[in-house]
């Protein structure tokens, strides 16, 4: 992964961008320490909803809860 200095980075943005676009990360430092990265743009996709809510199902098997859980309390709960 290629490292620049921020000063640099504004100078060459758009080379970077191109870079980026190009599947390439970037780290952008300031006196030699990493604070951004410049990566690649992922397409936004539809999360696969069967394999989410088997996940949701694992770890509902990993958790103890101490008293039933009364959904619409939790709902409502959230709302707030």
């Amino acid at each position: 992964m290629e490292s620049i200095g921020i000063y640099d980075a504004k100078a060459r943005l758009s080379e970077l961008v191109e870079r980026a676009e190009a599947g390439h990360a970037v780290t952008i430092t300031r006196h030699g320490r990493p604070v951004a990265r410049l990566v690649p743009a992922r397409l936004a996709r539809r999360p696969d909803r069967a394999a989410l809510m088997d996940e949701i199902a694992a770890f509902a098997k990993t958790v103890r809860l101490r008293k039933p859980l009364d959904l619409r309390k939790a709902i409502e709960w959230g709302r707030r």
